[in-house]
This record gives structure tokens, C-alpha cells and sequence, in this order.
């Protein structure tokens, strides 16, 4: 069965050959390391941030929905607002020793302070 996704062919203008088949390109998602072997960092960032402190978690290896989902986990947690953007959580104040504490807890154990 042929699909016909035209979205999938938007560059190619015309085939004449029967059988060709459009190569569509896949994009490999990191596999999620178990909860104990994820090194996450913990830090404090200030810069581009108009004097704001933002507690900044990077070093997450995994898909952005699970990302996500830890992200929300630390924001409901800290009772703060923040977000996940560029493979990064930022949460909004300086919560790092409750961030690395509640890590702990949730098994996230190579998590270190910077």
C-alpha cells in the first residue's frame, strides 16, 4: 500500500519512474538512561536574565516529553513557575538544594550541585 503524504514530498517535483520511493529522513530519539545513571546539574544562572536568579537543570539524556514531565514534577514541587526549553529546565528562584534534594528522592542519584 503507497502512502500519499504530500507533506512528506514537498521538495520533489516530479518522478517518472514507478517505482520510485521518496526517502523520508528519521530523526533517531535518545533513548532515556535509567534514573540512577542520568547525571543532571544543578546551578544558578543570572546572566541576559535582567538581575533574576534562575536555578537552571541541564544534563538530561531522554526524550523532551520525559523531560517535560520532569520539569513539571520540579515546578509543582518548588511551588514555582519555570520552563524546558533547549534540553534545559529553568526554574524561577534559587532552589538548588531543594531541587538536588527532591532529585534524590525521585532516584536521580549522580545529581550534583555546581
Amino acid at each position: 500500500m503507497k502512502t500519499n503524504d504530500w507533506k512528506s514530498r514537498l521538495n520533489v517535483v516530479y518522478s517518472t519512474n514507478p517505482d520510485f520511493q521518496y526517502e523520508q529522513e528519521t530523526v533517531e530519539e535518545p533513548e532515556m538512561r535509567a534514573k540512577e545513571k542520568q547525571l543532571l546539574r544543578v546551578q544558578l544562572d543570572k546572566r541576559n536574565r535582567g538581575g533574576k536568579q534562575v536555578t537552571l537543570i541541564t544534563g538530561f539524556v531522554g526524550t523532551p516529553d520525559d523531560l517535560a514531565v520532569l520539569g513539571k514534577m520540579l515546578k509543582t514541587k518548588c511551588g514555582v513557575g519555570g520552563t524546558v526549553k533547549d534540553n534545559e529546565i529553568l526554574i524561577q528562584g534559587d532552589f538548588r538544594q531543594k531541587i538536588v534534594e527532591i532529585l534524590h528522592k525521585e532516584g536521580y542519584s549522580k545529581s550534583r550541585m555546581i
